[in-house]
């Protein structure tokens, strides 16, 4: 069956860095553009970055520019989220999510704190 599984976040301080995996099973990841997105308490599920092909073009949300690289490895079927510089905005469950035409997946969500 299709799976997203999220994996390395965590509580890091102020200016650190994190990177987030999601592992992808079950359809052919390669054909599916693929986005990261983030929900923090009290707010809606907002995009934070997005790519097509690898080594094509990424988008990112304005508050993570410069900060966050998306990047995908399909012979691995891993899709990837370096989280540099970190803010306490950055504070937020972040989801991988997979979509092709009708079909749309959703990872579990990984947390990630920024605090001191």
């Amino acid at each position: 069956q299709v799976q997203l599984v999220e994996s390395g976040g965590g509580l890091v301080q102020p200016g650190g860095s994190l990177r987030l995996s999601c592992a992808a099973s079950g359809f052919t990841f390669s054909r599916f553009t693929m986005r990261w997105y983030r929900q923090a308490p009290g707010k809606e599920r907002a995009l934070v970055a997005g790519m097509l092909l690898p080594g094509g073009r990424r988008d990112y949300a304005d508050s993570v520019k410069g900060r966050f690289t998306i990047s995908r490895d399909n012979a691995k079927n891993i899709l990837y989220l370096q989280m540099n510089d970190l803010k306490p905005d950055d504070t937020a469950v972040y989801y991988c999510n997979a979509i092709y035409g009708n079909l749309n997946y959703w990872g579990q969500g990984t947390q990630v704190t920024v605090s001191s």
